[in-house]
């Protein structure tokens, strides 16, 4: 089961007592004190693992703690410290306080390894208080507590392109035909129930990683559908591919406009990112009725039709793309980085679409 969000109370461990004890061996008539320390307490580390995808581990394990210290004894033997808890997470985790909100780590390279709370220190025994004026002291510190700290974990997964899109528009066709994903493909709503990752191999060289996530609605942005859920998952991919279906009943023009302000209303930081379109299921229509359809999409937003020799659309279709002498300093980021009219079934314009992302992720910073 895929689990992309769990809440935890953590506690390190508690340090161990120091000890009370005095020699007494044979013939040693005044032993003095020999009481050792207690153990410090474990810690609670987060450690980064790429082959972990889901934080499932964690579901229903209200409250994690680390073990205590143990307690110092005699002969100066210091007390043993407690096993420290390490947690393991997938690449894209933030550990995020509970309370405030605040977002306290950022978890994204593999191997990567943090320590988030500190055990409690051990109790000194009561050898460190003798003196000339007390050679038999009879007390000895208690170990200090460990941390406690309430977290929300959360998964966003970490990828150079996010589909976004109504549900039931191609999503999880595309990416199950150009990558290593095997999603679920179905003719209804919402079949992508939880985020996949795939892997495009465009070249021998050349490749790069993937999101499908669950359809976004109208509303999604206020909690309507699944979309609100999956939303944070897109925040950390570089570049967005909006998936519009020509041959819904809904226009093209409102697809995009829809999908755009769910974007914006759930994070003004989204709502700018860079992004391209894919029209999907072309083959549905003759070739001169998806160009008039398509055209009067780009007109709709201020665009016109060109055809790029390096991106050539297969079987005379329309589209789009940005040169980068089009615009002084590069591409316009306000702007598609191009409109693709594609068919996932009929790989109607699969391989320009892929070397086009390809293209767009290696200049998107």
């Amino acid at each position: 089961m895929f689990i992309d969000h769990v809440k935890l109370e953590l506690s390190s461990g508690k340090g161990g007592a120091g000890a009370v004890s005095f020699r007494t061996e044979k013939f040693v008539i005044k032993g003095g004190p020999d009481g050792g320390d207690g153990g410090r307490g474990g810690d609670v580390f987060f450690v980064v693992d790429k082959n972990s995808h889901t934080l499932s581990n964690y579901r229903g394990r209200n409250h994690m703690k680390a073990k205590n210290g143990r307690p110092g004894e005699g002969r100066k033997k210091y007390g043993k410290k407690g096993e420290s808890l390490y947690l393991t997470v997938p690449p894209g985790t933030q550990v995020i306080d509970e309370e405030s909100g605040e977002v306290l780590l950022d978890l994204t390279e593999d191997g990567e390894k943090v320590k988030f709370l500190e055990g409690g220190k051990g109790g000194l025994g009561n050898w460190h208080f003798r003196s000339s004026t007390n050679q038999r002291p009879t007390y000895a510190q208690p170990g200090l507590p460990g941390e406690n700290k309430k977290v929300r974990l959360e998964l966003k997964l970490i990828a150079d392109v996010g589909l976004v899109g109504f549900p039931n528009v191609g999503k999880s066709t595309l990416i199950s035909t150009i990558s290593n994903a095997t999603p679920e493909v179905a003719n209804y709503e919402f079949t992508t129930l939880t985020p996949k990752l795939g892997v495009v191999k465009v070249d021998e060289f050349s490749s790069f990683v993937m999101a499908d996530i669950p359809g976004i609605i109208g509303g999604a942005s206020d909690g309507k559908g699944l979309g609100l859920d999956f939303l944070r998952h897109i925040e950390r991919t570089r570049f967005l591919l909006f998936m519009i279906d020509i041959a819904n009943y809904r226009t093209l023009t409102e697809q995009y406009e829809v999908l755009k302000k769910e974007l914006q209303n759930f994070s003004s930081e989204l709502g700018s990112r860079e992004f391209a379109v894919a029209l999907t299921r072309v083959d549905s229509l003759d070739v001169d009725e998806a160009n008039q359809k398509i055209e009067e999409f780009m007109k709709s937003i201020s665009l016109q039709t060109n055809h790029d020799k390096k991106y050539k659309f297969d079987k005379g279709y329309s589209g789009y793309f940005q040169t980068l002498d089009e615009f002084e300093g590069g591409y316009d980021r306000k702007k598609p980085f191009f409109i693709a009219p594609i068919s996932s079934v009929s790989r109607i314009n699969i391989e320009p679409l892929k070397y086009a992302i390809l293209d767009v992720t290696t200049k998107v910073k």
